[in-house]
């Protein structure tokens, strides 16, 4: 069976005619790897993947990063639960982020597998951080070159998070922890960086986690990252990945944001995410 590579609309390439719960030969795996470098994300169909196949396609890429954060598979501590019941007002991930950014270390990336869908709703929005870096204004560029920011998980995930996430009903039984985020050190990363995999520049600040800029003050740290912001979510910039089952998204966490729509009310909607573990930024 050969593998069929396509863009998914502006953002990521979806591949077909490859199950990657198999025994992937070394060349699909390798034209995997080359479109996951060169797209940011890349998208698969119809995989009837057990948890152990998931962990299994997870550890090709490198080492998994046990969450912290997270509730955990009652069996496989390596699988991150991604819940929301038919009851609950608000779901994970619902704004423009990038995973782990607050390590010192980020990851490299996340595998994301469908396990109970709504009828209606409930897509991923991913925005290509390298499109947003070749698109940037000339001063916008001048004003961040070189600059370095900060990133933090305190006011996302400890004891005392920012009010929109303090009154959010995923704090319960879905994220805790907060006693781990509250000794976490921030960390300092570039506002560009050189990818590590693709060698291209992309924009490495994110609404969720990046809290400042190094040698500016507090004003012109909002300021300066709110423009960032508002240039990264050009429309132009993002695709929508719509979930069926057997769907599975594969994503650079150091090339792309990701949201998660939360526009089905009234039910459920199981995602099961393994994160891979990266190295420092340049």
């Amino acid at each position: 069976m050969s593998i069929e590579i396509r863009n998914h609309g502006r953002v990521g390439a979806e591949i077909l005619g490859v199950d990657i719960g198999g025994n992937l030969t070394a060349d699909e795996f390798e034209a995997i790897r080359s479109a996951f470098v060169q797209h940011g994300v890349v998208f698969f169909r119809d995989q009837l993947l057990s948890e152990e196949q998931h962990i299994g396609f997870a550890r090709r890429w490198g080492t998994i990063n046990i969450n912290r954060f997270f509730a955990a598979h009652p069996t496989y501590p390596e699988i991150a639960l991604v819940l929301k019941a038919p009851d609950q007002r608000d779901n994970i991930g619902g704004g423009w982020h990038t995973d782990h950014s607050y390590d010192a270390e980020p990851a490299l990336g996340s595998v994301l597998v469908a396990r109970e869908l709504p009828p209606v709703g409930g897509a991923t929005a991913f925005a290509s951080m390298y499109d947003a870096y070749e698109a940037l204004p000339a001063r916008l560029r001048i004003r961040i070159e070189g600059r370095r920011a900060v990133h933090s998980a305190r006011h996302v995930f400890g004891s005392k998070p920012r009010e929109e996430i303090r009154d959010s009903d995923t704090r319960a039984g879905r994220i805790g922890n907060s006693a781990v985020a509250d000794v976490l050190e921030d960390v300092v990363h570039p506002i560009v960086l050189r990818h590590p995999l693709s060698g291209k520049q992309a924009i490495y600040v994110n609404p969720a986690f990046t809290i400042g800029i190094e040698g500016l003050d507090e004003e012109e740290s909002r300021d300066l990252l709110a423009e960032i912001y508002a240039h990264c979510q050009n429309p132009g910039f993002i695709e929508d990945f719509h979930w069926r089952e057997g769907s599975v998204a594969f994503w650079d966490n150091r090339a792309t944001w990701h949201f998660a729509r939360n526009d089905y009310p009234g039910y459920a909607r199981e995602m099961h995410r393994i994160t891979i573990e990266g190295a420092a930024l340049d």
